[in-house]
């Protein structure tokens, strides 16, 4: 059912919009000013009104990115693909998902290591599983879908990790509006990189949470995905 294709697009584009919103409302409100040098967006979303917003924005992008990833990891499993490496890669996007929602609930200017506890989580470990999903692609993914998939993925991933290295490098050595010009292309490119899931959840039949006494059971058809969960007595 395409439908399911709709629910990445809609965290990428609410991500999207939802952190430049934030970032207008710092700029209208003067509590960034852009003349002096360009803001995080954690700086923009560290000030009220907009902090609120933000804080929000990170909480629904958190949801969302749970439920795709736990789709995603049941979608590869279906395909034949039960192995470590999709297991692996459901722990690292949870810890990664679970990032976003500490680093905008603990802003930089009130609980500083807890925001920056929540930036690598999100950052780095979210990184890390979308090159495994890169991986999976040829792995575990339709022939006519890996033709495009897999080179888009590879390029976004190698984006990310160049993002990474300069946000890194130039937040050191002083450069701050060159650090966040890194961090705003870092994010861009990871709404793209969950918007690519559209083209796997497009094929998806059914998703559904049932409950049954005799344990966990997969449906092998790499057209539905299926979950079932051990009856608790």
């Amino acid at each position: 059912m395409w439908v399911w294709a709709l629910l990445p697009v809609t965290l990428a584009v609410f991500g999207t919009v939802g952190i430049w919103v934030v970032y207008g409302m710092a700029v209208s409100n003067n509590t960034v000013n852009i003349t002096e040098e360009f803001p995080y967006i954690s700086t923009c979303g560290s000030y009220n009104p907009q902090s609120c917003l933000f804080s929000q924005i990170c909480n629904i992008c958190c949801v969302l990115a749970l439920w795709i990833v736990s789709i995603r990891f049941q979608q590869v499993r279906d395909l034949g693909c039960a192995s470590y490496t999709n297991t692996a890669s459901l722990v690292l996007g949870f810890i990664s998902s679970i990032g976003i929602s500490v680093l905008g609930n603990f802003q930089q200017s009130v609980v500083k290591w807890a925001h920056l506890l929540g930036a690598f989580l999100a950052f780095f470990l979210g990184l890390a599983y979308f090159w495994v999903q890169a991986w999976l692609t040829y792995h575990a993914q339709p022939s006519h879908d890996r033709n495009w998939v897999g080179p888009v993925r590879i390029i976004l991933c190698s984006l990310c990790t160049v993002s990474v290295i300069c946000m890194g490098v130039f937040h050191i050595t002083g450069y701050r509006s060159e650090a966040a010009f890194s961090e705003w292309a870092l994010v861009m490119c990871f709404f793209a990189l969950f918007a690519i899931f559209a083209a796997e959840f497009r094929h998806i039949d059914f998703h559904k949470l049932a409950v049954q006494k005799e344990g966990m059971k997969t449906d092998n058809n790499n057209t539905n995905s299926v979950w079932t969960l051990q009856e608790i007595n």
